[in-house]
């Protein structure tokens, strides 16, 4: 009896292979995109657990200014104008392009602008606490102190949030997702256990925000000692060039345009409807906005992964970043649709179950079209993340500017028209529009891409007229022999005419693997 291992003669190890294509491969990709997936979805699970039990111990008032720290924590990343995603797109670039050379200076120089940017940002919420605490929360007299001072701690951190974004940023572009996810993890836990360890021994803000500062130090020190381990040319000492400081503003500048204008357009219509309708119903309106945008995690994971391949193959083989486009846009709307479709076919059953019937009525509709923007949206990150990928961070900024003011007034009317369901509507024309442009705009990048947009925007234009027609009034019966219909209808249609012939037969021989693996042995004949 002996044990097959007829692949080891085939494998020619990594080194064999030019440095684009080992870090661009569809095995590697794919296993950093699940690595993601447990990398954002684990601490999210836990949360969901946690979070009852932080209520309970801290109080409304105090748990309110603990949300407002991790959104705080959350978006500190604003304060390295880009740097990070710069700093990934540039390395992997020099890597595709066998110009590891010059890499250490780009990720020194790099390190030392997010430091200085970082003392600065600590500068700025330190100026600006006193007046948020005193004038701008409503934060109740007793806390306003002791949240003062906690504010003060949450400032000190800026610069470690933020070089570890960079450092992180090193990683990816070497699609070392292994490294990153086993420090995401640990990471995204204790933002939500150190403040349950913390009230084992007092409910103080100030000594909760201190728990979360100090790990904060711990981890920037983790991925330093990571990224000395993964390029040990960086060890070789601090080299900061002048030169590349242009290319890094540039491009980190015009990164930072579309990170503040692309959520002022997800959080303005809240304030509009709050103006325009009332109170109760941005609490309608939230809720499924907050339930559904949870899918943005599959779209996130991958992202992650090929906005760097997109950088290294970019340079050294086209054909190969349109075969990752193609892929990436195959894989999200083959997740997806599923998903979006139960959910817009369900969406009334679903929330009378959950919320109730009033919650239902005001709700339901908003879910539906919600749920067919997020479809579009999760889509349209793929070319998104390519126009990025390739150089062209501009682009989708100018897209967010000339988006903005159109956006809302078309908010505003719409709200004023037809309540909440016509800002639903709206921000699904939205997600529409944004898709075409930017599906148009890869394309005259990528000019070989031509079959891959047109292909997208065949099965787009399907799957929407297929949610379309689930949103019609059908009985429990009807529903759900729709749904089978259209399930196995998508299953054959996938798997015929969207998986490429290549695709399928490693579907089939994964398949295969897979059932054999479970014997444990697979015996020689």
């Amino acid at each position: 009896m002996t044990i097959s291992n007829s692949t080891e003669t085939r494998y020619r190890g990594p080194e064999a292979a030019p440095a684009y294509e080992r870090l661009t491969s569809g095995n590697l990709l794919a296993r950093n995109t699940i690595l993601n997936l447990m990398g954002n979805g684990i601490p999210l699970a836990v949360a969901i657990f946690v979070i009852p039990f932080l209520i309970k111990g801290l109080g409304i008032d105090r748990f309110g200014v603990l949300t407002l720290v991790w959104m705080v924590i959350g978006y500190f990343s604003l304060f390295d104008l880009g740097l990070g995603r710069a700093l990934t797109k540039l390395v992997a670039e020099k890597l595709g392009a066998r110009q590891e050379e010059m890499i250490p200076a780009l990720v020194w120089t790099s390190l030392f602008l997010m430091l200085i940017l970082g003392v600065a940002g600590t500068l700025i919420i330190c100026l600006l606490s006193p007046w948020l605490v005193y004038g701008v929360l409503k934060i109740p007299m007793p806390l306003q102190a002791e949240t003062l001072y906690a504010f003060y701690l949450l400032a000190l951190s800026i610069p470690f949030v933020i070089g570890t974004a960079g450092l992180r940023g090193i990683l990816q572009a070497q699609q070392r997702f292994g490294l990153i996810n086993a420090v995401r993890i640990p990471m995204g836990l204790l933002t939500f256990l150190a403040p349950l360890l913390v009230l084992l021994f007092s409910n103080s803000l100030f000594a909760i925000v201190a728990v979360l500062a100090a790990s904060r130090l711990l981890f920037l020190v983790i991925h330093l000692l990571l990224c000395l381990y993964a390029m040990p040319a960086l060890r070789h000492g601090v080299a900061i060039k002048r030169s590349v400081v242009v290319p890094l503003l540039r491009f980190g500048g015009w990164i930072t345009v579309s990170n503040v204008v692309g959520p002022a357009m997800v959080y303005l219509d809240r304030f509009l409807i709050s103006a325009l309708v009332s109170i109760a119903a941005v609490a309608y309106y939230v809720t499924p906005y907050e339930i559904v945008t949870k899918l943005w995690i599959i779209p996130g994971a991958m992202v992650g992964v090929l906005f760097p391949a997109f950088s290294t193959s970019f340079v050294q083989d086209r054909t190969r970043t349109v075969k990752l486009f193609g892929q990436g846009v195959k894989c999200v709307f083959l997740v997806l649709f599923p998903i979006a479709l139960l959910i817009v076919a369900l969406a009334d059953l679903g929330l009378d179950l959950w919320l109730g019937k009033e919650f239902a009525e005001h709700s339901a509709r908003v879910l539906q079209w919600l749920t067919m923007g997020v479809l579009i949206n999760s889509v349209a990150n793929i070319p998104y993340a390519l126009v990025q990928g390739v150089g062209r961070p501009d682009l989708t900024a100018k897209l967010h500017l000339i988006e903005l003011p159109f956006y809302l007034f078309a908010v505003w009317w719409m709200t004023r028209a037809f309540g909440i369901e016509g800002t639903a509507i709206v921000w699904l024309l939205r997600v529409i529009v944004d898709a075409v442009i930017l599906f148009g705009v890869a394309r005259r990048l990528l000019k070989e891409s031509a079959f891959v947009v047109k292909r997208s925007a065949l099965m787009l234009g399907a799957g929407l007229t297929i949610l379309a027609l689930s949103m019609l009034p059908m009985g429990v019966t009807l529903k759900g022999g729709f749904l089978l219909l259209n399930l196995l209808a998508f299953a054959l249609a996938a798997w015929f005419l969207i998986l490429a012939p290549e695709e399928r037969m490693l579907i089939i021989n994964r398949f295969k693997t897979a059932r054999k693996s479970k014997c444990g042995i697979i015996y020689d004949r």
